[in-house]
């Protein structure tokens, strides 16, 4: 069972861009905007979202779990295993174990990471050569992410997962009952 991420008025903030066309695929992927986490991923989530708090900051997420079907979507639309998995291994988000996200203002205004979300390029490693604020915001954000109990991956600054992934299952929309993807 899955748990819902929900937003509130005083945060966590969501911007889910695979609910809308502002996605690498130009079109929405999921049929709602919604994020959903392993019990034990949203248990990590919460500790980080409490060490954000105490630096007077808060996180912004971007994606949580992700159907198989949402994975081949992407896929399809960039095939690079550096930044999408392969849908045929399976990804961490369709494990409900990983959440992209970023740090953010107590009203949601995402601090500078030196590249959007999901900008699929060399700039987005986390040891890319970007300008000091957003190399100290990055370093802020895996601080917090790693002290709640997530790793990193080394090609994208927002996403982060939990160790050991594989020892969780991989689900559809329909096995998970998020009810994401659109109705055909």
């Amino acid at each position: 069972m899955l748990i819902e991420i929900k937003p509130g008025p005083a945060g966590p903030f969501q911007r889910l861009d695979y609910a809308t066309a502002n996605n690498i695929t130009g079109r929405p992927i999921y049929g709602r905007a919604a994020c959903f986490l392993h019990p034990d991923a949203a248990a990590a989530f919460g500790r980080a979202r409490a060490a954000a708090l105490t630096l007077g900051l808060d996180l912004l997420v971007f994606d949580g779990f992700r159907p198989t079907e949402a994975q081949w979507a992407l896929w399809h639309a960039l095939p690079d295993p550096t930044f999408i998995a392969d849908p045929r291994i399976g990804s961490t988000h369709g494990r409900g174990v990983a959440v992209d996200l970023t740090l953010c203002t107590p009203t949601g205004e995402p601090l500078d990471m030196g590249t959007g979300f999901d900008e699929m390029t060399e700039l987005s490693y986390h040891a890319a050569p970007v300008p000091a604020e957003a190399r100290r915001n990055r370093l802020l954000l895996i601080g917090v992410m790693v002290e709640a109990g997530f790793v990193h991956n080394i090609h994208e600054w927002w996403h982060y997962n939990l160790p050991d992934p594989d020892r969780y299952p991989l689900l559809s929309d329909s096995a998970a009952g998020t009810g994401l993807m659109p109705r055909a």
